[in-house]
């Protein structure tokens, strides 16, 4: 079994953590320094994993470097075959539990940092509660279920000066980062609109009739946790279902938009919108749409100008953008001097004959070390992360923002500060949320 890190390399960890909490709250910070060898770099995390397979399987891969001491899952499959993973790769045998809310208060001080890989309408429950005991946390996008969540969690996080970073890994690619590049150098002049569309369908359908029992290996009223009970259906809403109703997702919007709105965000310094206006097909109470188109005002940010963001997805992406043929996902920014494409991999300036032979600025961002590693490094040093809570609750709630206008059918006047709809006041019945006894985060 691999040897345990000292108390006294976990209150280093506290410390050092607390003292950065001025630079994990800066959005923009990236650091150009690199850290300086220590004893406490060598040393590893005690990592708990609130979350085992699927996307939370690479979470776990991802922290493997570290030392994985618990694991939470409501499915004991998966929970085992974890279990025996961390075991064969690790040689340490993680304590095993079904409850996150039980993990947390038992492994007190054993613990320096979270990760969490669950449906939605867990991520708030499960991040606060780790914040509060003081832990660093890793959490997937979008970092809540709702809008008043990611505010809340943003701000316990700066509070406690923990490290935090959203899983949104491509941010760590290098294409990110040449085209944030390009774009603040001004190549395509002011940009002042910036299209984001992916060709994703989560939505549709109606609540079903017909009750199944509950499979032994599944905790399915923890799977439920702080949603409204409702009978279990078979295939319906565990494993892979569950992004398509209001209930636990946030349908295709919440899934992809924390990963390809963030690349206008970072380009374009935005923060919060001022206006927000959405068009689908009619409102279910209980799923998402099969295609969504939601526009987003920002004010002028220093020196750039007032913008627009325009999100589309499924059945309602474009196939041309200003009158260039895009492909089925990708971001279009449209400036006063040209405009430039840009996906996962790879970007384009247009113009065509215009950019023919453009060389691109000098590489000002550092490339990144890798997403979770970019984080256990924070959780170490006190370093910054580029995907901290406070960018990416930002990020997070403007991206669920869209669904609060879509459900309520109206343009909201935006005043972010407050978390407040000025001219929509009913919009809090979508901007928050009740939560099952037990589960509540405020």
């Amino acid at each position: 079994m691999a040897q345990l890190p000292s108390h006294n390399r976990r209150s280093f960890l506290k410390t050092s953590a607390a003292g950065s909490a001025a630079f994990l709250s800066s959005s923009l910070f990236v650091s150009t320094a690199g850290a300086k060898p220590s004893r406490s770099l060598l040393e590893k995390l005690n990592i708990a994993c609130i979350g085992t397979a699927n996307r939370a399987a690479e979470d776990v891969n991802g922290v493997m470097s570290e030392n994985i001491v618990a694991i939470v899952d409501v499915d004991s499959n998966y929970l085992n075959k974890s279990k025996s993973m961390l075991l064969e790769k690790n040689h340490l045998e993680p304590r095993c539990y079904a409850d996150y809310r039980e993990m947390i208060e038992a492994e007190g001080d054993r613990i320096d940092a979270v990760v969490i890989g669950t449906p939605d309408h867990h991520h708030a429950p499960a991040s606060i509660r780790a914040i509060r005991a003081g832990k660093h946390v890793y959490c997937e996008k979008p970092l809540s279920h709702t809008v008043y969540e990611a505010r809340l969690i943003a701000k316990a996080a700066a509070e406690k000066g923990v490290a935090t970073q959203l899983g949104t890994q491509i941010h760590a690619e290098n294409n990110y980062r040449r085209v944030t590049e390009i774009i603040k150098s001004g190549a395509i002049g002011d940009v002042t609109e910036a299209h984001v569309w992916v060709g994703k369908e989560w939505g549709g359908g109606e609540r079903p009739t017909k009750v199944d029992p509950v499979p032994a290996n599944l905790n399915w009223d923890l799977w439920l946790g702080p949603a409204p009970e409702r009978p279990y259906a078979d295939g319906r809403y565990h494993p892979a279902n569950w992004r398509r109703w209001w209930d636990f997702g946030q349908s295709t919007l919440g899934d992809m938009g924390c990963h390809f709105m963030d690349l206008p965000f970072w380009a374009l310094d935005l923060r919060h919108p001022t206006r927000c206006e959405a068009e689908g097909p009619p409102v279910s109470p209980e799923t998402g749409p099969l295609g969504l188109i939601v526009r987003y005002e920002f004010p002028a940010r220093g020196s750039m100008p007032a913008c627009k963001m325009i999100w589309y997805d499924g059945d309602m992406i474009p196939k041309k953008v200003n009158g260039q043929a895009v492909p089925a996902n990708g971001v279009m920014f449209v400036g006063t001097d040209g405009m430039m494409f840009a996906d996962y991999g790879k970007y384009k300036l247009f113009p065509a004959d215009k950019f023919r032979g453009y060389a691109p600025p000098k590489e000002t961002i550092p490339n990144s070390i890798g997403h979770h590693a970019e984080w256990i490094k924070a959780c170490k040093d006190g370093s910054p992360t580029t995907c901290n809570f406070d960018y990416s609750g930002a990020l997070s709630e403007t991206v669920l923002l869209g669904n609060v206008a879509y459900r309520l059918g109206k343009a909201l006047e935006w005043d972010a500060e407050n978390l407040v709809a000025t001219n929509a006041p009913e919009a809090s019945k979508f901007i928050t949320k009740t939560y099952r006894p037990g589960w509540e985060v405020a």
